[in-house]
């Protein structure tokens, strides 16, 4: 395995080959490897093909109707799930939330320079700051359509009074008409309720928190149970930033978590599969042009092990995705004990 090199709260690993000859790459390390990744995309990809099905967004969606496993309401994009909370109250933690992650990833890119982002950890950092930067746009035009609606001023055409305000539609960027409905459709007189379905950025707001969720629970235990523990030995100093970084972007994830009331279908596993793969694929696209250290020892293809790390990393995708479904769970479980009437629950 690879040596770290460098002192104080400077490290990087020694190269232990050149990753630009033709030997580096042709071998049975590097087949078993591409095999692993290979399959992964494919499993990711026919999963979402499967599941998510490029269904056309329906921007109207009777609240009796059932749901597909990948749906989602304009409202869910800012709403908080408890209705006594004011969505301003989510729009200001994310405001928070988002220059904080911003401050800390410009002041880290300004200490070490743009190398910060050879690392996964600064990929998945640089998407949940992307993830509360969305996330401020979409309730805050969720707040100003909230306030139309409670104020009983027209939102696309419809009015509506303070009552149904809880309901209203949300901001994705997309839809014109964010509100709920009270429609007709049946001549005996039975009254439905509609809501604004999301948009496309609604969606892609969705899938960013679910990657987060796998991602900084992967990069945190990678770098807490394995990268901190091999430094220890190799008497390497941790930074104050890189402390912050491993820890600052899970208390920020936990805390949105528990405000917002977007919805965790289990099969979006898939775009946190993905999300590792091409940054697999990015590192051997690297370092097949330059010779260069690995970011991470257990990406060096050289060992002999290499199959076995990039089969467990494989594997820990499972239990870090899993383990945020646990807390979706808990959430669900504690909230409508403690507020059953106020508590909009996540499916």
């Amino acid at each position: 395995m690879s040596s770290l090199i460098g002192a104080g709260d400077s490290w990087q690993l020694a190269m232990t080959a050149n990753t630009t000859t033709p030997g580096y790459w042709f071998n049975w390390r590097v087949l078993l490897c591409a095999l692993w990744v290979l399959f992964t995309a494919i499993f990711s990809l026919v999963l979402i093909w499967k599941c998510e099905g490029f269904r056309k967004v329906n921007h109207d969606i009777e609240e009796t109707q059932q749901d597909t496993a990948g749906s989602l309401h304009e409202d869910e994009t800012w709403k908080p799930c408890l209705k006594g909370i004011h969505p301003a109250w989510l729009m200001a933690f994310r405001l928070v939330a988002f220059f904080v992650l911003l401050t800390l990833l410009i002041v880290t890119a300004f200490v070490d320079g743009g190398s910060i982002f050879y690392y996964y950890t600064q990929w998945t950092f640089t998407l949940i700051t992307i993830y509360f930067g969305l996330g401020s746009l979409l309730s805050m035009r969720g707040c100003y359509q909230y306030h139309k609606t409670v104020t009983g001023d027209k939102v696309g055409n419809v009015e509506l009074d303070a009552e149904q305000g809880d309901d209203a539609g949300a901001a994705s960027g997309e839809t014109p008409i964010n509100a709920e409905k009270v429609v007709n459709p049946r001549p005996e007189g039975h009254f439905v309720r509609q809501r604004a379905g999301a948009g496309t950025w609604g969606y892609v707001f969705q899938i960013i928190f679910q990657m987060n969720a796998g991602a900084v629970l992967l990069t945190d235990c990678v770098f807490w149970f394995i990268i901190v523990p091999f430094l220890a030995i190799k008497d390497c100093n941790l930074s104050v930033l890189a402390i912050n970084m491993h820890t600052i972007n899970a208390v920020f994830l936990l805390g949105d978590t528990a405000l917002n009331c977007l919805r965790f279908p289990c099969f979006r596993i898939a775009y946190f599969f993905l999300w590792t793969v091409i940054y697999v694929i990015f590192q051997w696209l690297v370092h097949a042009c330059v010779n260069i250290w690995w970011p991470y020892p257990f990406l060096d293809l050289s060992s002999s092990y290499a199959p076995l790390w990039y089969f467990s990393v494989a594997l820990m995708h499972f239990p870090c995705y899993g383990a945020f479904v646990l807390v979706i769970k808990l959430k669900h479980h504690v909230f409508s004990r403690w507020f059953p009437e106020s508590y909009h629950s996540v499916r």
